[in-house]
């Protein structure tokens, strides 16, 4: 079992990593995104959508337990408008995969 420090840790290495093969292997293969309010069910939609982000850099500023997973604060920056802006990703896991991805924006 991972530790959930080790999942946050590794979904932003690889988020950033130019590997997404490695990206898309921490996901359950029926998992679930959440996204700006659009929601992507299964590996193959969440493929569809990782590959339509652009590149940002992710500065973790905190992560807390919730009651189904864990959320980490974490600022983003990029080539987008409102940048830097600071997110909440809530991940719910079970352990090794994560099963749910929620991003949400803070405030």
């Amino acid at each position: 079992m991972t530790t959930t420090q080790d999942l946050v840790t590794r979904y932003f290495v690889l988020a950033a990593a130019e590997d997404l093969e490695a990206y898309f292997a921490q996901f359950a293969d029926d998992a679930v995104v959440e996204d700006e309010g659009h929601v992507h069910r299964g590996i193959g939609a969440v493929r569809a959508w990782r590959t339509s982000v652009p590149p940002v850099t992710y500065d973790v500023r905190d992560v807390e337990p919730t009651a189904d997973g864990h959320r980490a604060l974490v600022v983003i920056s990029g080539d987008f408008p409102g940048s830097p802006v600071t997110l909440a990703f809530a991940f719910g896991h079970d352990g090794e995969r994560i099963r749910t991805l929620t991003i949400r924006p803070v405030g």
